[in-house]
C-alpha cells in the first residue's frame, strides 16, 4: 500500500481516492507513471487523500462461482482473504481509479480475479432483459456519486480497437456513462529511460487532466481525444520499437 500525503482540490464532494495498481511491475509500471502524473494534477489544486494498493501485494484468491453473496450471505464472499478491505476502500472513497496496462486486449488476470470477487457489489441476476448502455446489473450499494476512472497504457501505436473488448467489460459493468477511460498508447516507450526526457513532456498532458478532473470532477471528451494521441509518429514509433525487441534479444543472448 502507498499513501500519499493529503491535498486539497476544487470539487468538495470528492475528498478519497483509492487506486488500484494491477501491474505485475508494481513500482516499476509505465501504466503508473501515467497515473502519478494524473493524480499530481490533481494534488496542484489542494487537499484530498489518496491512497494506491498493489494488487500483487494484497491476498486476493479466485472467485468460486458458489454465488453465496448473491444468496444466503447477502453481499458477503465466503472466502477469506483481502477483498473485504479491498471493498470496503471503494466503498469509502469518491473515486476509484483502475491502473493497469492491457494484457492480450483484456486486463492482466490478477485484476480480472479481482473482479470477480467484487461480484457481491452487485444485486443478483433475476432474469431481466439487458439494456445496451446501462449495467447489467444494479448495484448492492449507492455508488452514484462515485467517479469510476480507468488509466490504461498498450503497446499499440493507437489504442482503438484494440481497447474495444476491455471497454465493453466496462460498459457491462457501469453503463457507458458510468466510467470514464484514460487510455495511453505506445505504452512500451515508459519502460526505456532513454526516453524519459520525451514521455515526460507528455505526461504533463495527463498532469493537466488531473487538475481539469480536479476542478470539473469529469474531463472532457476533446481531452481524453488529446490524451490518446500517440507520443511518436507511427513510423519513428515503429523503429523505435524494432530496436527495443533487438536489444533484448540480444540482451537474451548473453
Amino acid at each position: 500500500m502507498e499513501q500519499q500525503k493529503n491535498w486539497t482540490w476544487g470539487n468538495p464532494k470528492y475528498k478519497k481516492i483509492y487506486v488500484v495498481n494491477g501491474s505485475p511491475q508494481k513500482n516499476a509500471s509505465g501504466t503508473l507513471r501515467v497515473t502519478k502524473a494524473f493524480l499530481k494534477g490533481i494534488g496542484n489544486h489542494g487537499n484530498c487523500e489518496i491512497e494506491i494498493d498493489t494488487l500483487s501485494d494484497l491476498n486476493v484468491k479466485p472467485c468460486t462461482g458458489c454465488l453465496s453473496c448473491w444468496g444466503r450471505t447477502n453481499g458477503t464472499c465466503v472466502i477469506k482473504d483481502d477483498i473485504p478491505a479491498i471493498k470496503q476502500k471503494i466503498l469509502d472513497a469518491d473515486v476509484i481509479i483502475g491502473s493497469y496496462p492491457l494484457f492480450f486486449f483484456s486486463m492482466p488476470g490478477t485484476v480480472k480475479t479481482l473482479n470477480d470477487r467484487l461480484l457481491s457489489i452487485m444485486q443478483p441476476y433475476h432474469g431481466e432483459k439487458a439494456v445496451e448502455g446501462e449495467p447489467f446489473h444494479e448495484f448492492r450499494y449507492d455508488l452514484h456519486e462515485k467517479r469510476f476512472l480507468l488509466i490504461s497504457t498498450c503497446g499499440f501505436n493507437e489504442v482503438m480497437p484494440a481497447y474495444e473488448p476491455l471497454l465493453k467489460q466496462y460498459d457491462c459493468i457501469f453503463g457507458n456513462d458510468g466510467y470514464q477511460a484514460l487510455l495511453c498508447p505506445q505504452g512500451k516507450v515508459f519502460s526505456h529511460p532513454q526516453m524519459q526526457g520525451r514521455t515526460d513532456v507528455y505526461l504533463e498532458k495527463y498532469t493537466a487532466a488531473g487538475e481539469e478532473f480536479a476542478d470539473h470532477g469529469v474531463i472532457s471528451e476533446e481531452t481524453i481525444h488529446h490524451l490518446q494521441t500517440p507520443i511518436f509518429k507511427q513510423r519513428q514509433f515503429e523503429l523505435l520499437i524494432q530496436k527495443f525487441w533487438n536489444d533484448e534479444r540480444k540482451q537474451g543472448e548473453r
